[in-house]
């Protein structure tokens, strides 16, 4: 007896070693701009911030655990957007089915009136809103970040979730070749408002490999890791806020810093092509809009035509100039101003709309106004499925690069410059050339206007596409061109964000159109039309899932940026 028992273990033990060493049955992790995976994945902007989040994966944490994990680690990573001194927005989808919808944006303090970016004529005083202390609202990223943990979170291990971002800040990491040509650039600007005493500013210019260390990020970190919101609205960190506002004609306070709250909002829902896509409601402007140009797209039945031909290149242009008319005069924070969301949603508005569109012609926007019834290229978005299905959606930013340019002494983050993403006067574009007007006017405690638009489709109540991007006023119509590659023309998703993209926001009336963009009888072909073309630099970075019915996941990160994708 004892014999045949020895002889079924040492079976057993053959066959639990022979699979163990069969590769091809264990998941491997797999990284690149591109990944076809079965199990889970993440995608980001830096190589190391995706690989922060995917180790969360590891440990049993869900996607909303690998998202918070991300956020931090982007600040570290990715100073230029990811942040704790800005805010953002998140879409999560459960694998119960359930949609959520998480406002983390930033708010005007309660210092902030209409005039206060004007001179003694009414004029725009230059660069108030862009540079330095009075151009920074009240940051929400902590906050959501918080949220997130404390309704969605599995792992319930909030220092587990800041252990590698406070890593990379402490230890350091080598600098990407993008990074070390950015950090060149925006060093005169950074030094200009925080001095020379901070990680981005030395002697010799930046190079690929140079390592980056963060040592006061990375004691902002702890506090938080240990204190949670209170170690960022609260303490130490919220003092040294204070004192540097106060000392510098900043108009932020304790006060605002204790009192600020992101908040749940009702997300919209989108009906396309047996499609339900769900993005992100005011005060983003993104999941209206885009819920506008796929009314639109519909009505003018744009998938039938050759994809970037001039004829779909027109009417992708007209339904955006119509749309970007409307954001300019209807959309707001809605704690403050009426938007008129289900006017704006409206199947009938947006065909009136559509129909009423000349295509003999170029429209031109001098004559295009609402119907009755701004932003940074330097955000950052990243997108996670995890083997469940949950799955998260997020758009985060300081505005443009490094935001404000102003680093907190002894806490070692940039803050934000969102003020700008206000209407400072009635028809004055901002940084982005947006317009604005009543509804997005500066008032004390309101969150301004945001283009972002992270957005996940649902096929059957899962998630098929889980997709944003960064780019400001460009970050919609990316999209939108993104789910239409991916729905309407079948696109993977790495050729569906590859392919090059145009933008039309009203004004300036220009198509704009990133470098080699389309071919030259196209061009002749708009032109002759009446389109002025204006090409540019690239435009967003955008981040990716596809998952396919059969459960495979595809997961690409832009190939305009370091973008890196990782999962199993």
């Amino acid at each position: 007896m004892r014999i045949a028992n020895s002889r079924l273990i040492l079976i057993l033990s053959l066959v639990l070693l022979f699979y163990s060493c069969r590769t091809d049955l264990v998941p491997v992790i797999k990284e690149g701009k591109s990944i076809h995976v079965e199990k889970d994945a993440v995608v980001s902007a830096h190589p190391f911030a995706s690989k922060a989040a995917y180790s969360i994966l590891e440990k049993g944490g869900n996607a909303i655990d690998a998202a918070i994990a991300m956020q931090f680690a982007l600040a570290v990573t990715y100073p230029c957007a990811g942040n704790i001194g800005g805010g953002g927005f998140a879409i999560v989808h459960t694998y119960k089915g359930e949609s959520y919808a998480l406002d983390f944006r930033e708010k005007a303090p309660k210092l902030a009136y209409p005039e206060m970016y004007l001179d003694e004529n009414g004029n725009p005083i230059k660069n108030a809103s862009l540079i330095g202390h009075l151009a920074v609202g009240v940051p929400g990223s902590v906050d959501g970040m918080v949220k997130l943990f404390d309704s969605l979170s599995v792992l319930k291990d909030w220092e587990a979730l800041l252990a590698p971002a406070i890593k990379l800040a402490e230890h350091g990491f080598p600098v990407t070749d993008k990074q070390a040509k950015r950090f060149n650039k925006y060093k005169e600007r950074i030094e200009a408002v925080s001095g020379p005493d901070n990680p981005f500013i030395k002697d010799e210019p930046w190079k690929k490999g140079d390592t980056i260390f963060q040592s006061d990020l990375a004691t902002t970190l702890k506090a938080i890791s240990k204190k949670g919101r209170a170690g960022f609205y609260e303490g130490d960190v919220a003092q040294l806020i204070s004192d540097d506002m106060i000392n510098n004609n900043g108009m932020i306070r304790k006060s605002d810093l204790v009192e600020y709250s992101s908040e749940w909002r009702r997300p919209i829902r989108i009906e396309y092509k047996d499609h339900e896509i769900i993005s992100m409601p005011p005060p983003s402007s993104g999941g209206i809009a885009l819920a506008q140009m796929l009314s639109m797209s519909n009505e003018l039945r744009t998938d039938t035509l050759e994809r970037q031909s001039s004829d779909h290149i027109q009417r992708v242009t007209e339904i955006q100039r119509r749309v970007y008319a409307d954001r300019a005069e209807h959309l707001g924070d809605p704690d403050y101003f009426a938007v008129p969301v289900n006017k704006l949603m409206d199947q009938n508005y947006n065909t009136s709309r559509a129909q009423a569109i000349d295509l003999s012609s170029a429209g031109k926007s001098e004559v295009i106004s609402a119907g009755n019834f701004k932003e940074s290229e330097e955000t950052t978005h990243f997108s996670i499925i995890d083997q469940e299905g949950n799955a998260v959606s997020i758009t985060t930013t300081l505005n443009t690069g490094y935001g404000s340019k102003l680093i907190v002494p002894g806490a070692g983050f940039f803050m934000n410059n969102e003020m700008d993403d206000f209407s400072i006067k009635p028809g004055v574009p901002n940084y982005y050339g947006l317009i604005g007007n009543e509804a997005n006017k500066v008032e004390a405690g309101k969150r301004m206007l945001s283009s972002m638009t992270p957005t996940i489709v649902l096929k059957d109540n899962k998630p098929k596409i889980i997709v944003g991007t960064p780019g400001g006023s460009t970050i919609i119509t990316s999209v939108y061109q993104t789910i239409t590659n991916i729905i309407d023309y079948d696109l993977s998703a790495y050729d569906a964000i590859a392919s090059c993209r145009v933008h039309h926001q009203w004004l300036p009336d220009l198509i704009y159109l990133e470098e080699d963009c389309i071919d030259s009888i196209t061009r002749i072909e708009l032109r002759d039309l009446g389109y002025t073309l204006k090409e540019r630099d690239p435009i967003g970075k955008v981040e990716v899932i596809l998952i396919q019915a059969d459960g495979s996941i595809e997961a690409a990160g832009d190939p305009r940026g370091d973008d890196m994708a990782v999962g199993r």
